[in-house]
């Protein structure tokens, strides 16, 4: 039996952006919704974290033509409707669904919720020819179960809000799959990620608006704008860049194995600054979500991953 292909250092960096940025997103979302309406917040923080991402890609020197990252491939027509459609997809629906169903449902059951969205993901790839092995199918099995074990204390929603987050958790996976499928029309570099941030923060704004969301006229305290520059320069640049680099290179399985891990990393924060208490259940579901990645990452990846 062979063993599994070793990954790429750069895919091992961006595992280890994916994994702990977005754990701790969500307290810095939870200090800025406090004083900023949640789709206005997050539809602005990625149109100014895309636009600053766009202008260093085109002030960047064009690398070899050999590179895979030559800042000078442009995207095409195609490729801007599919940037905006993704970016839509994972930041109107995925991001906004979740910002807005926050104000009433426990941690515990977004946890468990957000724990779905691999295996949508496996799902709507499996109808794409991208079906995960056995090793990535259990790995995910396990992920998801050792993610509801952590939220099992506090699982209380109204339809409404649950409803919320399962459609964020269909939006993400269908965004990312257009992300993999059609990312190469979007350019190359950092092209792909400013767009979609772009494309996608716009509509939010939009449809923040239409809703009827205004920024505060009272200035936010320096604990929202730090939370606002933390989100846009890791949450959004570095994380989600990172985020589309992997879906370029390893399998949707292995890219998608944060949703495991952020609940996680969110529990470790708010313990470390004394907030919530770890348990039983935190540990062992901890050591399930573990036990599963590590077999997503055993799992089949392609060639040139």
């Amino acid at each position: 039996m062979k063993p599994a292909p070793k990954l790429a250092p750069s895919a091992l960096l961006a595992l280890g952006a994916v994994y702990t940025i977005w754990g701790s997103t969500y307290l810095a979302l939870r200090w800025l919704v406090a004083e900023v309406p949640a789709l206005l917040a997050a539809g602005s923080r990625f149109v100014l974290a895309g636009s600053a991402l766009l202008a260093f890609a085109l002030l960047r020197k064009p690398k070899a033509a050999a590179a895979e990252d030559v800042p000078s491939v442009r995207p095409t027509a195609r490729g801007l409707f599919f940037a905006t459609l993704a970016g839509s997809l994972m930041f109107l629906v995925g991001n906004g669904f979740v910002s807005l169903a926050e104000k009433e449902v426990s941690s515990g059951l977004a946890a468990v919720v957000c724990g779905t969205m691999p295996l949508f993901v496996s799902i709507f790839g499996f109808f794409l020819g991208e079906a995960p092995s056995w090793k990535e199918g259990l790995g995910l099995a396990l992920g998801f179960f050792g993610v509801a074990v952590v939220g099992s204390g506090s699982l209380n929603a109204s339809f409404g809000a649950g409803t919320l987050l399962l459609l964020a958790q269909i939006g993400w996976a269908i965004g990312s799959l257009v992300n993999r499928r059609f990312g190469k029309e979007m350019g190359s570099g950092l092209f792909p990620s400013a767009l979609q941030m772009i494309g996608g923060g716009l509509v939010t704004v939009v449809v923040a608006l239409a809703k009827g969301e205004r920024f505060p006229t009272a200035a936010p305290s320096a604990l929202a704008i730090g939370a606002f520059a933390y989100l846009c320069v890791f949450g959004s640049i570095v994380a989600f860049t990172a985020y589309t680099h992997l879906l370029r290179t390893v399998t949707p399985a292995l890219a998608t194995s944060y949703a495991y891990v952020t609940p996680l990393v969110a529990v470790v924060l708010g313990w470390s600054l004394g907030r919530e208490k770890i348990g039983p259940a935190t540990i062992v579901g901890g050591l399930l979500v573990a036990l599963g990645v590590a077999l997503v990452l055993r799992g089949k990846r392609p060639k040139h991953a």
